[in-house]
């Protein structure tokens, strides 16, 4: 056990370390910090002239960073005369353990190579992520989806949750379909209403001729005959909803056709005799009399 201990630092460091290693070694790092500054600039000029939101050439970068970092380091180790196999021997076991600590990490990081590589999604892209974060992509990394809500709000999904949930980008289909539900009364000719709908939705700034709108009778409801528009547009769907609705409503009104709103109504009858003295008058008895009075 005294041997053990007094060879393990001969293993580390079999010299002395003079003031030239700690030069060197400086000069090392140095030489590190200005290769990583060198490589992010060369990948990011690359990427920007191929691809407009510059995603792969981040995460390309961040990547040479990470392996010029540890390179150095290692080198530097070197220099000092550092025993890399012992130290590669007890970094092993913590890192069996490392790896264990951080697995959502890890799970987070091949997500977002992945995402960076089947390119899902861009940064600038109208999205709706997970069935509830609807917004613009401000950036991905290789932990995160930056996402800014049409509420105002940067939400941070995670690259794992974001891959393995439904994925809508809007960007990516610029021409899309909308539909509008209208009710309309009972007694109005459904052929003129579904005309007049048509006519309106066509009308309306924003909304593609081809394919071309129509409307069509969804349902009996019950105050209304309930018709779905369907139309293409390229706009903002909420806008695009808001002016359809608006042309519908004034071409209605225009028609003449009532837009009812939900009713209901209610019949009170009067109230009637008991319908045992209706049974005993019907057969020619005498309300007043009981029943067992057998008389005349």
């Amino acid at each position: 056990m005294t041997l053990g201990a007094e060879a393990q630092p001969h293993l580390v460091v079999p010299h002395g370390i003079t003031a030239w290693d700690w030069i060197h070694v400086a000069v090392i790092l140095a030489v590190t910090v200005v290769a990583t500054q060198a490589a992010r600039r060369g990948v990011m000029r690359a990427a920007a002239k191929g691809d407009r939101d510059r995603a792969w050439g981040r995460l390309v970068s961040r990547f040479l960073t990470y392996v010029i970092v540890v390179a150095g380091l290692v080198y530097a180790l070197v220099a000092l005369r550092v025993q890399i196999g012992p130290l590669l021997g007890a970094l092993g076991i913590g890192g069996i353990a490392l790896a264990f600590a951080l697995q959502d990490t890890l799970q987070n990081f091949v997500a977002g190579v992945l995402l960076q590589a089947r390119r899902p999604i861009r940064r600038g892209d109208q999205v709706l992520l997970d069935n509830k974060f609807e917004g613009v992509v401000e950036d991905i990394d290789l932990r995160n989806v930056a996402v800014r809500t049409y509420d105002g709000l940067d939400v941070f999904i995670p690259n794992k949750t974001v891959l393995e949930n439904p994925i809508v980008n809007y960007t990516r289909t610029p021409l899309r379909r909308a539909r509008l539900d209208v009710g309309v009364g009972y007694g109005i000719d459904l052929g003129d209403a579904q005309r007049v709908l048509v006519e309106a939705t066509r009308r309306t700034t924003g909304v593609k001729q081809l394919p071309a709108p129509a409307a069509w009778v969804d349902e009996f409801g019950d105050s209304s005959v309930r018709f779905t528009v369907l139309f293409w547009h390229s706009s903002d769907p909420w806008r695009a909803r808001s002016d359809v609705a608006m042309n519908v409503k004034c071409a209605l009104d225009e028609a003449s056709i009532a837009m009812p709103f939900p009713q209901r109504e209610v019949w009170v009858r009067a109230p009637r005799a008991d319908s045992r003295e209706d049974a005993l008058i019907g057969d020619g008895w005498d309300a007043r009399r009981r029943p067992n009075d057998r008389s005349a």
